[in-house]
């Protein structure tokens, strides 16, 4: 499994990003995926998630109104739209999924205990918000 996530950059506040990271080695029509990010000095946090059939997906209470996660399974990619960016969003952004192939036609990924299951994480790209 290679996840390899673009898009970060520098911007204002109140800019508007959007990140991408495309999987290979497994197709996101069947996993769970989320973006997480790590400020500098603090730990790595969860900030969204979108379960194996789009049927559910969680945000940080931090983004949720200004991020949007979504995927489009032809190219196996996973977005993150990130709208009125804060100085306090300023992260290197990450890209990870826990490997599980859904139960076949069931939904499956984005509990409360879905993060602490994710083992396969790509490189970071980095979001700098100031003026």
């Amino acid at each position: 499994v290679q996840l390899q996530a673009s898009g970060g950059g520098s911007v204002q506040p109140g800019g508007s990003l959007t990140l991408s990271c495309v999987a290979s080695g497994l197709s996101l029509a069947h996993y769970a995926i989320g973006w997480f990010r790590q400020a500098p000095g603090k730990e790595r946090e969860p900030v969204s998630c979108i379960s194996s059939k789009d049927e559910r997906t969680t945000y940080d209470g931090s983004v949720k109104d200004r991020f949007t996660i979504s995927k489009d399974i032809g190219k196996n990619t996973v977005y993150l739209q990130m709208n009125n960016l804060k100085p306090e969003d300023t992260a290197a952004y990450y890209c990870a999924t826990d490997g599980l192939r859904d139960p076949g036609f069931g939904d499956y990924g984005c509990d409360s205990r879905w993060s602490a299951k994710v083992s396969y994480w790509g490189k970071g790209t980095l979001v700098t918000v100031s003026s």
